[in-house]
C-alpha cells in the first residue's frame, strides 16, 4: 500500500472559545482537564497509526515554536516533521492544496494524505485506527475519503453527509453534503439513518486530490503552486520547513475544501464511524468533558456558590462567588471575563468578532504571550509606561534589536542573564539590573540551565510591540518585521 502521511491542519482562531482561545493562541493549544492540548492529542493519534514515517503540519508561522514545544515531549521516536507555514489563514482548500503539492513532489504521487484538524477530540483511538484502515483501502482505489460520525443526537452546529450507494466494507459513496440544518431537519436526519456528521477529516492520494482540485478549483491549486515556487524552504535535522510567500499566498482564494472540491466531485466516499468524537466547538462542548456535581455545576478553580445550578465556571486565578445562578457559562482569564447564557454558547464568537472589528488586543493576545525564546506577561501599563515579566528558556535568546521610542530597565529576578548593549556584553545575576536607552542595539540571552526571569520596565512616548528593528535573530524572523521581542 502507498505510504501514509498524516497532515495536521492547525488553523482558525476558535472564536467560540474566547477568551481562552485567541488568534495568537488558538484552540489547538487549549489544555484539557488531563493537561494535554488538543494539538498534542491529535499528534498522538496520528503518529500511533501503522506505517507513519513522517508527519506534516500546516499552521501559522507565528505559532511554529509553540507547536514544536507541544510536539517535543511526545516525539520520542524522533519522527521526521514537515511544516508548511502560512503567513495567514486562507481556509482549508489552499492549506490542503499546499500539503498535497508538497507530498506529491517529495514523497510520491501515490502517497496518501490523512488530513486531520488539530482541534478535535477523539476518545476511541482503536476505532479511529480501524476507520483509517478502511479509508486507506478506498483511497488506494482513487476515492477521496471523508469520515462521517454516526450522530448521537440532532445537532444544528454540524454539517451533515448524506450516504449514497454502498461500497465494500460498510462504506458509501457520498450523495451530498448538507449545510448546518435547523433543529427539525436535524432530527429528521437522525431518525432517517442516512446522514452522518461531517468530521472534516479526509484520506486521499496526493495525485487524486490534485487532479480534482485542478478540475473544480484550478485557481486554488495554481495560486498555491506559484506560491510554493516563491517560498523559502529550510531543512534541518529530521525537520523540513516551507515558509509560504506572503504576497503570492494572498492571491489564493479563501475557500474551504468542501466548497472547492468535496461538494462537486463524484469521487467522494464516506466511512461511517463512532469515535467518541467532538469538535470542541463551544463552551457547551467543553463542559461536557467534565463530570457535574449534585447541582449540575462544573467548576475549575476556587468557588463559593449559593443556590447555583447547571453552571460551568472556569477561573483558575481568582475566587468566584455566585448566588442564584442557573445555566451560565463563566470563563475568567487575567484580562477578560465571559458571562454567557449556557444555551447560547455558539454566540460567543460574536464577542470575538466585535473585538477584532474594534482592533482590541483581547481578540488577538493573552496577557501572557508565547515567543520562540519563552514568554512575556504584561503586569501593568499606563500612559508612557509598561511593566512586563519576561521568562527566557535555557539557551534561548531574544533578537538583537533596538527601539526608537522607548527605554527599557531590566531587573533579574532569577537565573543569569547575558546582556548585549551597544558594543558591551556582560552578565547580570539575581537582583542586578541594567538600563537600555532608546535607539541602542541590545539583546537578552539565557546562558544558564534554568529559566531566566526578569522584570522589564518600559518608558517612552510609544510602547507598541511594533516599535522594533531586528538586526539578527536565531529563530529566522525577518530582521525588519513588525512584532514583539
Amino acid at each position: 500500500m502507498s505510504p501514509l502521511i498524516p497532515c495536521i491542519i492547525a488553523g482558525g482562531a476558535g472564536t467560540r472559545l474566547w477568551p481562552v482561545s485567541r488568534e495568537a493562541m488558538p484552540k489547538p493549544f487549549m489544555r484539557l482537564p488531563d493537561g494535554e492540548s488538543l494539538l498534542q492529542k491529535t499528534f498522538v493519534r496520528a503518529t500511533a497509526l501503522k506505517d507513519v514515517g513522517r508527519l506534516l503540519t500546516v499552521t501559522n508561522r507565528e505559532v511554529l515554536f509553540r507547536t514544536l514545544d507541544d510536539y517535543r515531549p511526545l516525539n520520542k521516536t524522533q519522527l521526521e516533521l514537515d511544516f508548511i507555514l502560512e503567513p495567514f489563514g486562507r481556509n482549508t482548500a489552499p492549506a490542503i492544496a499546499a500539503a498535497a503539492l508538497h507530498v506529491n513532489q517529495h514523497y510520491g504521487a501515490d502517497a496518501q494524505l490523512l488530513v486531520l484538524p488539530a482541534d478535535h477530540l477523539i476518545n476511541d483511538l482503536q476505532a479511529f485506527a480501524a476507520a483509517v484502515a478502511r479509508a486507506r483501502q478506498l483511497a488506494e482505489q482513487g476515492w477521496l475519503v471523508t469520515f462521517g460520525i454516526e450522530p448521537s443526537h440532532a445537532e444544528t452546529g454540524f454539517g451533515y453527509i448524506e450516504k449514497g450507494l454502498g461500497l465494500h466494507g460498510e462504506s458509501f459513496q457520498v450523495s451530498r453534503f448538507v449545510e448546518k440544518p435547523d433543529a427539525a431537519t436535524a432530527q429528521c436526519y437522525v431518525d432517517g439513518g442516512q446522514h452522518l456528521w461531517n468530521a472534516g477529516m479526509f484520506c486521499m492520494r496526493a495525485d487524486v486530490i490534485l487532479r480534482e482540485l485542478r478540475k473544480f478549483a484550478p485557481q486554488v491549486v495554481n495560486a498555491v503552486e506559484r506560491c510554493l515556487e516563491q517560498s523559502h524552504h529550510r531543512q534541518g535535522q529530521r525537520e523540513v520547513q516551507v515558509e509560504l510567500d506572503r504576497d503570492s499566498f494572498a492571491l489564493a482564494p479563501d475557500i474551504s475544501i468542501d466548497y472547492a472540491v468535496m461538494e462537486r466531485s463524484k469521487e467522494v466516499a464516506v466511512v461511517p464511524c463512532q469515535l467518541g468524537w467532538s469538535d470542541i466547538g463551544s463552551w457547551q462542548a467543553v463542559r461536557e468533558l467534565s463530570p457535574a456535581d449534585v447541582h449540575g455545576n462544573q467548576c475549575n478553580g476556587e468557588t463559593v456558590l449559593h443556590d447555583v445550578r447547571n453552571c460551568y465556571i472556569d477561573s483558575r486565578q481568582r475566587l468566584v462567588g455566585g448566588i442564584g445562578l442557573d445555566n451560565l457559562i463563566i470563563i475568567d482569564t487575567p484580562d477578560a471575563l465571559l458571562i454567557a447564557d449556557g444555551k447560547r454558547s455558539q454566540e460567543v464568537k460574536l464577542i470575538a468578532q466585535e473585538l477584532k472589528r474594534l482592533g482590541h488586543d483581547a481578540y488577538r493576545l493573552h496577557r501572557t504571550v508565547n515567543r520562540p525564546w519563552g514568554t512575556y506577561t504584561v503586569l501593568e501599563e499606563g500612559p508612557r509606561f509598561k511593566i512586563k515579566r519576561i521568562e527566557v528558556k535555557p539557551g534561548a535568546s531574544l533578537s538583537l534589536q533596538r527601539h526608537h521610542h522607548r527605554s527599557e530597565h531590566w531587573i533579574v529576578v532569577s537565573g543569569m542573564a547575558r546582556v548585549t548593549s551597544g558594543e558591551d556584553e556582560f552578565l547580570l545575576d539575581t537582583n542586578e539590573s541594567t538600563f537600555i536607552k532608546p535607539g541602542r542595539p541590545h539583546r537578552l540571552s539565557n546562558p544558564g540551565v534554568i529559566d531566566l526571569v526578569i522584570i522589564e520596565v518600559q518608558s517612552g512616548e510609544y510602547l507598541g510591540e511594533d516599535d522594533i528593528v531586528r538586526f539578527n535573530d536565531i529563530y529566522g524572523r525577518a530582521p525588519a518585521a513588525p512584532g514583539s521581542t
